[in-house]
């Protein structure tokens, strides 16, 4: 595990071979937010604004991201891999995936990025089940560890959080993925599309914060049954 210290966040360097891919649908309250947190050590942070109607992306690009638009709502997968070949054409080594509800912390990003770069790992996963900082409730952990079940069994791969947005992704295993789920369910195709490159990876424990307004969002606890029910059948 990486530690990140405030000394290190002072002097960073902005990681100009480094792209954020944030997925954006209709999160006008808090993503000027996250922007302006990104910003200072991230120099390159693209919203893939997937047919929002509430002005979030006019709002994202004041705070300094770059956008690239979907005329209409295609899904975070489909969002998620336009901002895949945006960064890669654009030259990125790495990317990280980072949800725009404000629930991700950016100095867990961090130490995601540096761990890549220190153990020469593909892919960087983040974990909320590694250390006791997220609080999920009960029910939902419930959901969520049987979702880790079902994922590892159909993946072959042996995470312990299987659907987490905060990942690091090295160039070589990003250029060979090619989402094609839109819903929930393209959480599991990274992990089984990333699993098949045979490439080094490993899990980094991460904060999720949970809030009511993520939680409206997408991170309640019908949520987590629904992307349990689309693994169940795919």
């Amino acid at each position: 595990m990486t530690t990140v210290t405030p000394a290190s966040l002072a002097t960073g360097s902005g990681n100009p071979d480094t792209w954020v891919v944030i997925p954006l649908y209709n999160e006008a309250t808090v993503i000027s937010d996250v922007v302006c947190e990104l910003a200072p050590l991230f120099d390159n942070v693209v919203c893939i604004d997937d047919g929002s109607r509430d002005g979030s992306a006019m709002i994202a690009r004041t705070a300094g991201a770059h956008i690239v638009s979907h005329p209409i709502n295609l899904g975070q997968g489909a969002a998620l891999q336009t901002g895949f070949e945006y960064a890669l054409e654009r030259g990125a080594e790495y990317v990280v995936t980072f949800d725009a509800d404000g629930q991700h912390r950016v100095i867990d990003a961090l130490a995601m990025l540096g761990r890549a770069r220190e153990e020469d790992l593909a892919i960087v996963f983040g974990s909320r089940f590694l250390d006791d900082r997220t609080k999920p409730g009960i029910l939902k952990k419930i959901v969520l560890k049987t979702a880790v079940w079902v994922t590892n069994i159909t993946t072959h791969t042996k995470l312990t959080d299987a659907h987490n947005g905060l990942r690091v992704i090295r160039r070589d295993a990003l250029s060979r993925i090619k989402l094609k789920q839109d819903r929930m369910a393209h959480g599991t195709e990274i992990v089984v599309r990333l699993g098949r490159t045979g490439l080094p990876y490993a899990e980094e424990p991460v904060e999720v914060i949970y809030t009511d307004y993520s939680k409206a969002k997408g991170q309640s606890l019908l949520n987590s049954v629904n992307i349990l029910i689309d693994l169940l059948i795919r």
